[in-house]
């Protein structure tokens, strides 16, 4: 028999094949360190053995009541024990986990739910008014449990049970089955976009395996870490920190709510070393009150996505005793993609060039399998020089499987064999990249992406307003805030907290412009609006 003869011959076995999947992770550290706190929240504190058991728990319970594979399973809460729980029970089941946005508003939580096809909600009583009026516009009939969160400002219960209910009909010791194939689905995120219309990004075991496990090696934790989470577990699956910091074996510390006060109080009580969140998360953290910061003798990483941090802001948490990491990623790439990797040469750089050194957007993930600035046309790498200016490709078997019923969409975001993330950079010669503007027209606000043409429909929708144009303006706290110029009907007379009010109340807060202009907008000979000239307003418009 020849070589290749031979080598074609070994194939998968159960003995060396097993699909790739993160609830691996618990069930490894939970047999490696059964005693080591894995959850903290309050005053409560779960063991990973005590972890495990809760999640079987869930698994088993959800089974009995008719869960299984390729089912939905939406949870509606802030960062919970039950929320991460989710995250390893659902997925368990070879079900699929659809974290909810617990920003959006009724109609677009009810547009998940019969979109995702959810099958049980969990969910928190705090958002009850939101979820009541979702219920009522949605043509699923869901089992509805209710989280009991003793660290919650409560609420009104809309559910058949509560959650520690649904956990007690559980088995602890139940054999969950895991995915039959690591390509299988096991979660599903509605991310508005590039439009209006929200799409379904779906999420396998494999990536979220991958993802993780660079998460993990990136961000340096080990078994004695301690994760505070700053950072939302519906936005990117936590991106994939609900699973990179048990795979490490380190410690969760859930906060329901981001608040500078708990923030820095939890990093004393806990020695919290790491965490991750949004620039507003940092500036948060700088302009806290004296009485509410504290000092701490060792070293915190924070890991921020978004617009990247003006270099003030790392400068800033630097002093503060804070390692700042800057990453850029999408819902489509599992959140991290790239990171602005440290190089020893900078601890030698003045404190202002070394901060725009980190702000960069970086180098490749080490489980992301190719990162390119490429020719929006052709596909074709674009030179390292720092100037050719061209569209932020991604490869990998950290991108998502596609966009759920979404055939068309699916195919334009993969064109070419490169998920195409519509985001413009320049390539370094030291292999960094740097995003300097958008292809498409998504604003970034604390973390968030808001479509500028869903705030465009809306103001189009007032009876006073006779044009509308919405860009990004660059805001200290938020990162980014939508900037709306408006053009008026003849005769009609509206001021700015007008318009505010109008999209308050037809959109999520979130989305909100933070301001209005008023005035005709510049046209190209054809009509178009010049989107770049209002970019050159709205950086103008000063404080």
């Amino acid at each position: 028999m020849d070589a290749k003869r031979a080598h074609s011959e070994l194939g998968k076995d159960p003995a060396n094949h097993v699909p790739l999947t993160p609830v691996t992770f618990l069930e490894r550290s939970a047999t490696i360190w059964p005693n080591r706190v894995a959850v903290r929240h309050g005053r409560l504190a779960y063991t990973y053995r005590e972890f495990e058991a809760r999640c079987r728990r869930l698994a088993s319970a959800l089974a009995r009541r008719g869960v299984g594979r390729g089912d939905t399973v939406a949870v509606m809460a802030t960062n919970t024990p039950a929320l991460l729980e989710a995250h390893y029970a659902i997925p368990a089941l070879g079900a699929v986990l659809n974290a909810l946005n617990t920003r959006l508003d009724a109609r677009m939580i009810a547009f998940c739910l019969d979109h995702g096809e959810a099958r049980v909600l969990i969910t928190d009583p705090e958002f009850a008014p939101t979820i009541r009026a979702a219920l009522g516009a949605t043509q699923r009939r869901l089992l509805v449990v209710d989280i009991d969160d003793a660290e919650g400002p409560g609420g009104e219960r809309l559910g058949e049970l509560t959650y520690e209910a649904l956990l007690n009909e559980g088995d602890p010791a139940f054999p969950w089955p895991g995915p039959l194939d690591e390509w299988d689905s096991l979660s599903l995120l509605y991310t508005s976009g590039t439009t209006g219309d929200p799409k379904g990004v779906v999420y396998h075991h494999r990536g979220a395996y991958l993802n993780a496990l660079g998460n993990a090696l990136a961000f340096r934790l080990d078994a004695d870490s301690v994760y505070l989470w700053t950072l939302p577990m519906f936005h990117c699956n936590g991106w994939t920190y609900t699973w990179a910091v048990t795979a490490a074996g380190s410690t969760h510390v859930c906060l329901r709510r981001v608040e500078a006060a708990r923030i820095f109080a939890a990093i004393r009580e806990h020695r919290v070393t790491h965490m991750c969140g949004a620039p507003i998360v940092l500036n948060m953290l700088i302009h806290a009150p004296d009485d509410v910061k504290v000092r701490f003798d060792h070293r915190v990483d924070v890991a921020t996505g978004g617009a990247a941090p003006p270099s003030a802001v790392i400068e800033s948490m630097e002093a503060m005793g804070f390692r700042v990491t800057h990453l850029y990623g999408l819902t489509e790439s599992y959140g991290p993609a790239t990171l602005c990797a440290w190089q020893n040469e900078w601890d030698a750089l003045p404190s202002t060039e070394r901060a725009q050194r980190m702000a960069r957007q970086g180098v490749a993930m080490p489980t992301l399998a190719h990162l390119q600035v490429g020719n929006s046309e052709t596909a074709a790498a674009l030179p390292r020089d720092g100037l050719t200016l061209g569209e932020v490709m991604l490869r990998g078997n950290t991108i998502m499987k596609g966009y759920f019923k979404n055939a068309s969409a699916t195919a334009a975001a993969f064109a070419g064999g490169w998920y195409r993330t519509g985001d413009l950079a320049v390539w370094h010669p030291d292999n960094y990249i740097e995003i300097k503007d958008r292809l498409k027209d998504i604003i970034i606000t604390g973390g968030e992406n808001v479509s500028s043409l869903e705030i465009e429909e809306c103001l189009y929708r007032h009876p006073q307003i006779m044009e509308a144009a919405v860009v990004a303006r660059l805001d200290p706290d938020w990162g980014e805030t939508p900037c709306a110029f408006v053009t008026l009907k003849s005769g009609a007379k509206l001021e700015a907290t007008d318009v505010i009010a109008w999209c308050r109340a037809n959109l999520a807060h979130f989305k909100v412009p933070k301001t209005v202009v008023f005035g005709p907008l510049p046209k190209t000979v054809t009509g178009k609006i010049q989107k770049y000239m209002l970019r050159e307003r709205a950086r103008d418009l000063g404080d």
